[in-house]
């Protein structure tokens, strides 16, 4: 019997936008907010550890949806830039989580804080993804609707790894996270944090200094990564609709991956086995975290996250070079490379874990 994992002292958790809308339903408040309080009860053993969590949420399925009310209302309503979408679906979805969350904590007795930020995300100008869309976003249609939506609305559409068919938007690369020093001052209080929705409101900064929005959605899995290293946190969990990655997916060949390191990794990547609407950019953002100095990538479904931090389930990318995948680390506050006036942890440990790991 495997024993289990002793669960990180500081973690970040990227959760896709499928954790607060219904995957075939019309995705009304009430379903969102009981998606949520589900989201909110499965996540419970985390957010009672007495760690530093962060959580990063996507948002395809809801900005998707503002941009067809967009071009729907048209002709009424002056259409909303993209940016400004993204900025609506962070702050709404930031709500209705960190309601939820603070709800099961306080169902067992627990105060601890959530809170939400509104997050930009700085990219480049010219980045290559603002001349070939691939972000698949909104609800799925089939293509005779597609097709209709793009000649009716003029947006474009692709199709979405074999799901149907969606609008695709740009998608830069994340170059910087603005004001990140506020997150870490509010995970040093042992507040769960939760930033970068939708991987951040994207944003270009001019020659003066200025941030001026941009009309692109940023994948809210390389956010993540990258606030995590800037942040120095060692391990990321994804998140997603399966348990466990596999290569030669949906054939006879078929094989789930446990642990593998990041060099295995890169090699199935290089033979292409995870597709660039599915599984691609959550691997390229592993394997991204890593290289920066990352320990752990756990990538598995949100009704296997406690089981997968405890080593029971998952697949569990390793740096080579990694050693012990769950040395000891620092609490933010108490590295060197922290900012002066980030204080160090306001309560001390208790000690606690999921299923008898211990937090380390």
């Amino acid at each position: 019997m495997r024993e289990p994992l002793p669960i990180p002292r500081r973690l970040i958790v990227a959760i896709g936008g499928n954790a607060i809308d219904p995957a075939d339903g019309d995705g009304t408040p009430e379903q969102q907010k009981a998606i949520c309080a589900a989201t909110a009860r499965t996540m419970l053993p985390l957010l009672e550890l007495d760690n530093q969590l962060v959580v990063v949420h996507g948002n395809g399925p809801q900005v998707g949806k503002l941009l067809l009310a967009n071009a729907i209302a048209r002709d009424r309503v002056p259409p909303q830039p993209l940016d400004v979408l993204v900025a609506q679906t962070q702050g709404a979805m930031a709500y209705v989580l960190a309601q939820a969350f603070e709800n099961v904590l306080r169902e067992r007795g627990n105060p601890r804080h959530v809170v939400g930020l509104v997050t930009q995300v700085e990219v480049a100008a010219d980045d290559p993804g603002f001349r070939d869309p691939t972000k698949p976003v909104g609800p799925v249609f089939n293509e005779g609707e597609a097709r209709a939506l793009a000649a009716d609305l003029g947006v474009e559409v692709r199709e979405d790894s074999g799901r149907g068919w969606r609008y695709v938007v740009a998608a830069p690369q994340p170059r910087h996270i603005c004001d990140i020093s506020l997150v870490e001052a509010l995970m040093c209080t042992k507040t769960v944090v939760i930033a970068g929705g939708g991987g951040g409101i994207p944003v270009v900064r001019d020659d003066s200094g200025c941030r001026h929005g941009v009309s692109a959605v940023i994948d809210k899995d390389l956010t993540a990564g990258m606030m995590a290293n800037v942040l120095g946190i060692r391990d990321m969990m994804i998140l997603t609709a399966v348990p466990r990655v596999a290569v030669h997916f949906g054939t006879p060949q078929q094989r789930d991956l446990d642990r593998v390191s990041l060099s295995e990794i890169i090699a199935y990547q290089a033979e292409g086995h995870f597709p660039p609407g599915s599984m691609g950019p959550k691997v390229e953002a592993a394997i991204r975290f890593l290289k920066s100095g990352g320990r752990r990538v756990i990538i598995t479904s949100l009704d296997a996250a406690v089981p997968a931090l405890n080593g029971e389930t998952g697949t569990h990318i390793i740096r080579d070079d990694a050693g012990d995948p769950l040395s000891e680390d620092r609490p933010a506050g108490e590295r060197g490379n922290s900012p002066a006036h980030i204080r160090p942890p306001l309560f001390p440990s208790k000690g606690g874990g999921l299923s008898g790991a211990a937090v380390r």
